[in-house]
């Protein structure tokens, strides 16, 4: 459960709206639906507040439709931290899920970039030393929590793609990586206006099992596509739709408003 858990997340945290390097208050809202095969399987919404270098982050999320027969997961994810010239520096991230009737919980603190603590109940089971991939103080240094790891702080739409993310998801470290893929537009509640598509490559670091064929579909097989926004005027770029190829089919999570809300 721990894993697929995580997985929610992960697949979530393309549609995050975060963190802006501005003088004054600012507010976000973002909602958005995860679909597979155009059946909803997932509701998340957001609301963020930025300040100075500071950023605050609130989100729900939900499975939806048919997902719930077979899984009815809820829960609240928060993140919060401050902004180093064009870098986040997560402070602090939280989720707390309910799976039918078991509750699980991921927490995990920062201090100048790095991981200081991370804590998840249950407990993760013993893991095989012959095919685990163990994590070490090195993988754990500039990561970026779920929330904050796909928003992007660049000049213009040009600057989003070309770069490389390390994500820390309480287990596993692993980097995704952007690389142009083309421009267009969109127009959604609270936005109308121009966009860049990455593409999003997946690569495990450690804290997972040798292996693992979900892992190594994603990192393989997969084709992830990443479309970005503009977030109001403050310099930060956040995905407004994005596609991920799965063994079950293509999931896709788009945005049904994406606004300042001051």
């Amino acid at each position: 459960m721990l894993r697929s858990s995580h997985a929610l997340l992960a697949s979530l945290a393309v549609a995050l709206p975060t963190a802006a390097s501005a003088a004054t208050l600012q507010s976000f809202k973002g909602e958005y639906t995860v679909s597979v095969h155009g059946f909803s399987v997932a509701k998340a919404s957001f609301s963020s507040s930025y300040e100075g270098d500071t950023y605050s982050i609130e989100g729900s999320v939900s499975s939806a439709g048919l997902a719930t027969i077979f899984d009815d997961t809820r829960g609240t994810v928060s993140s919060k931290g401050k902004i180093s010239g064009k870098q986040l520096q997560p402070q602090a991230f939280r989720a707390d899920y309910k799976s039918g009737e078991k509750a699980s919980m991921i927490d995990i603190q920062f201090a100048n970039g790095a991981v200081t603590a991370t804590k998840v109940v249950p407990a993760p089971k013993k893991r095989n030393p012959k095919n685990w991939i163990p994590l070490g103080a090195s993988h754990l240094a500039s990561v970026l929590d779920p929330m904050a790891a796909t928003v992007i702080h660049a000049d213009s739409l040009d600057k989003v793609c070309g770069r490389t993310v390390k994500l820390y998801d309480g287990e596993m470290r692993a980097n995704l990586t952007l690389t142009y893929d083309s421009k267009g537009s969109t127009s959604v509640r609270g936005y109308k206006g121009d966009t860049v598509t990455c593409r999003l490559g997946f690569e495990p670091v450690a804290g997972y099992r040798k292996n693992r064929k979900s892992l190594d579909y994603l990192r393989k097989r997969s084709r992830i596509m990443v479309t970005f926004a503009p977030v109001g005027q403050t310099g930060v770029y956040a995905p407004i739709h994005a596609t991920v190829g799965t063994k079950i089919g293509t999931l896709t999570v788009s945005a049904e408003r994406f606004e300042a809300t001051e």
